[in-house]
């Protein structure tokens, strides 16, 4: 049976312009990242790009045969993964070192609030058209609906910090994103190794 082929316009359009949202605040939370030494931060921000980076295999792989998208929804999946095992690592090097700092909070809190706004629209936009690539499409919505609850978390650490002056609200935030992150790969890849994937 030849594979189906789904209308991707709509989902081509919303894709692109959320790429372009992700990847403008990448370099926005990068930054802030690096200026406060925030973990939480710094895990979000790689989220960023690797959401970018979904989307724009995501546009490149709409209207391909089923089996193609497959095999994409199988590499995001891997994708998924990049910003927790960077959580992890950034949270290794911050309880090893003997300097470690405290997050800025007012910085950790506006940063938070503003990648929430991001990806709130983003999410948003998204959620009306998930349902319209398979494991494609359901890997860019989970990345901005994860990014939402994130943004939450790194609020919520930014005020912890400045009421308890400890880099821990920071550190566990940063390790509760890459958890979440982990379980948006687990459902890609089960959504992706469906036999019927993509159907419209």
């Amino acid at each position: 049976m030849a594979d189906s082929k789904i209308d991707v316009t709509p989902l081509r359009r919303t894709v692109g312009a959320v790429a372009a949202l992700n990847f403008s605040y990448f370099w926005v939370e990068f930054a802030v990242a690096l200026a406060i030494g925030s973990v939480a931060l710094f895990a979000d921000s790689i989220d960023f790009l690797e959401d970018a980076t979904v989307n724009v295999l995501v546009l490149l792989a709409l209207g391909w045969s089923a089996q193609r998208r497959r095999v994409v929804g199988l590499l995001l999946a891997v994708l998924l993964t990049i910003p927790g095992l960077s959580a992890i690592w950034t949270a290794a090097d911050k309880l090893l070192s003997p300097t470690a700092t405290v997050p800025e909070p007012v910085a950790l809190t506006l940063a938070g609030g503003g990648a929430l706004i991001v990806n709130a629209i983003a999410a948003l936009l998204l959620a009306r058209v998930r349902h319209h690539g398979g494991s494609l499409s359901l890997a860019a919505f989970l990345s901005a609906r994860n990014d939402v609850m994130a943004n939450v978390a790194i609020i919520a650490a930014g005020l912890m910090t400045a009421a308890t002056h400890s880099y821990w609200p920071d550190l566990i935030v940063g390790v509760g994103i890459a958890a979440l992150n982990f379980g948006s790969a687990r459902e890609v890849y089960e959504a992706a190794m469906e036999p019927d994937e993509a159907q419209p």
